[in-house]
């Protein structure tokens, strides 16, 4: 048995499902269970998530613990994600964790979900090798958030900007839409612009003052051009798709871009890093790496397998709180919206 705590992580902010357990901050399981039932409907449909965590939440605990190699009797504190996200998906999550921390009489651990999207980055994998260093900025990006961060450590995170109407992941998933794509649409936008010209089209980018940002105007600029472009070639998505793909694409991924920047000029850090579902966008990747070779600086971006939504990185800061024996309780509520302060 190893000396290290075995943490088990369970996340159900939005609609996957998923259980993970790490001795220290290597991965042991990391079991994402999905739900395709959302894409008839190209959105994520609140009663329908929360009905499937609770038919999946059993079965992929059960498996990450088997995959572990470890019994429930082994588990040293369970992390849940206690918010932002869905409250049905929440309840879900959180009800479980604090029934079987109860049955085990272990300490319960509440994580913020965003958090934990930063402190995917302290993970042990290959790919993310060497880990950040404090204090260092953060471009987190995915459907529901996008935010920009000074982490001074592994509990104090300052906020420097935020979106103050959609989020950039919103944004794909929506003009997938009006493209006729499957859903989740950013990868499919982003696997489409690859073949592209992202110059073709030009569409509004916000300019708000400071690290703020917005994706609402961008995305109707997109509706005004499409809808009036169909006026006069019903076939202009079809014989222009993908064009239209990397010309969207690119303009979001500007507007994180050029933020990312203005942060870099602002801020002194000598390293920076990206976390969030938006991270595995492969331009993003791409124009985070040269601003650090622009600015001579080092960029830390999670493997694909922890941008999106997982438990491995709700353990993550379930272990850290844990060497800091900082437990909840059963009283402590979830939270849909993002806290003020992290």
């Amino acid at each position: 048995m190893s000396t290290l705590p075995y943490i088990l992580g369970i996340e159900s902010s939005c609609d996957d499902t998923s259980a993970a357990v790490i001795c220290g901050t290597k991965i042991l399981s990391n079991v994402i269970a999905g739900q395709k039932v959302h894409a008839e409907y190209g959105g994520v449909v609140p009663e329908l998530a929360s009905r499937a965590h609770q038919q999946n939440m059993i079965p992929v605990v059960d498996t990450a613990l088997k995959r572990a190699g470890i019994s429930q009797e082994e588990i040293s504190a369970i992390a849940y994600t206690n918010g932002p996200g869905l409250l049905g998906s929440l309840l879900v999550g959180s009800s479980f964790a604090k029934g079987m921390a109860l049955s085990l009489n272990c300490p319960l651990i509440v994580v913020d979900h965003l958090q934990a999207h930063v402190l995917a980055n302290f993970l042990d994998t290959e790919e993310n090798k060497p880990k950040p260093e404090f204090p260092f900025l953060c471009l987190t990006v995915s459907g529901g958030h996008t935010q920009l961060l000074m982490v001074h450590n592994y509990f104090k995170m300052e906020i420097l900007g935020r979106t103050i109407d959609d989020a950039a992941g919103e944004a794909f998933d929506k003009a997938a839409k009006m493209l006729g794509l499957s859903y989740p649409g950013g990868p499919v936008i982003d696997k489409l612009a690859q073949l592209g010209n992202p110059k073709r089209f030009s569409f509004s980018i916000a300019k708000l003052s400071g690290l703020d940002f917005s994706f609402s105007g961008l995305k109707t600029s997109f509706l005004y051009f499409v809808r009036d472009q169909l006026k006069e070639n019903p076939n202009f998505i079809a014989e222009n798709l993908n064009d239209l793909a990397a010309s969207m694409q690119f303009h979001i991924i500007k507007s994180l871009t050029d933020k990312m920047e203005k942060a870099l000029k602002t801020y002194k850090c000598t390293n920076f890093a990206l976390s969030g579902g938006v991270a595995a966008n492969s331009e993003l990747r791409k124009r985070m790496m040269e601003l650090a070779d622009k600015y001579n600086l080092r960029v830390t971006i999670p493997p694909l397998a922890l941008t999106t939504d997982n438990a491995a990185m709700i353990a993550c800061y379930g272990y850290f709180k844990y060497l800091q024996k900082e437990y909840s309780d059963l009283s402590v509520a979830p939270y849909s919206s993002i806290l003020k302060l992290l």
